[in-house]
């Protein structure tokens, strides 16, 4: 049975870190619809292991994330599963909204002038929370952006998908290793809004159960399986030596 170890509504244009203990799930909840979540993902005991998005779509041979796909780490393991989405499509090509692309957007919204109504990019968002940990821009990978849909045109342009936000949209992230996670709520940077979307979402941080044997995330790719299996291998896990049932190494 899940129990519930904390939980917290993010306001829109903001940022926060922590730490994720392997095991434990994450689920963030798009409260009113619109939210974009901007996540990057490291290894809080070598920092230079971090999200890899490239091989993440490469891997599980998609260019959408959703239910049952793994975030892969530039190391070949699995960072976190989604083990649940109602909102169906993730991006994590589009990058960051930029500082400068922020202000002639939205304008500018200074702390000293506005307060708490500043508005934020998600470029200095995640360099913000980067620092508490001795890292920089050099650190600063592609990232994830949860309850992001874009769609291509003819043309085979990348558009954001102003119809797909849903209220109450949820995904739960289940995390197969210890990691840092970044965040922030700021605008997806292909949002076409022109005033600044302040969308919060609902987070939980739940206790999970073991990966077992039918697990779809497991089961969704072969190259899924190979990273779990190298997740085993960096922690030397006995228990779940059936992820190594089917995995073969050159």
């Amino acid at each position: 049975m899940k129990q519930t170890l904390y939980q917290y509504t993010m306001p829109g244009g903001h940022h926060w870190s922590f730490r994720m203990r392997r095991g434990n799930l994450l689920r963030l909840t798009d409260v009113l619809g619109g939210a974009n979540v901007g996540m990057l993902f490291y290894n809080p005991e070598n920092l230079l292991e971090r999200y890899n998005a490239p091989d993440t779509l490469k891997a599980q041979h998609t260019f959408k994330l959703t239910q049952g796909n793994c975030l892969y780490s530039d190391m070949g393991r699995s960072l976190a599963s989604i083990i649940e989405d109602t909102f169906g499509w993730h991006d994590t090509v589009c990058g960051n909204l930029s500082k400068q692309r922020c202000r002639a957007q939205y304008g500018h919204h200074s702390y000293q002038e506005h307060r708490n109504g500043w508005q934020l990019s998600g470029e200095e968002s995640f360099l913000t929370e980067l620092a508490k940990y001795g890292l920089t821009e050099r650190d600063m990978a592609a990232n994830l952006n949860l309850f992001s849909k874009v769609v291509t045109t003819d043309e085979g342009q990348l558009v954001y998908d102003s119809d797909a936000p849903k209220p109450g949209a949820r995904v739960t992230l289940r995390f197969d290793m210890d990691a840092l996670v970044i965040l922030h709520t700021c605008p997806h940077p292909l949002n076409p809004a022109t005033e600044y979307p302040r969308r919060r979402v609902a987070m939980e941080i739940l206790t999970g159960t073991p990966v077992t044997a039918d697990d779809e995330c497991l089961n969704h790719r072969p190259e899924n399986r190979r990273a779990l299996e190298n997740n085993r291998l960096y922690y030397q896990d006995p228990i779940t030596s059936f992820i190594a049932e089917g995995v073969h190494h050159d």
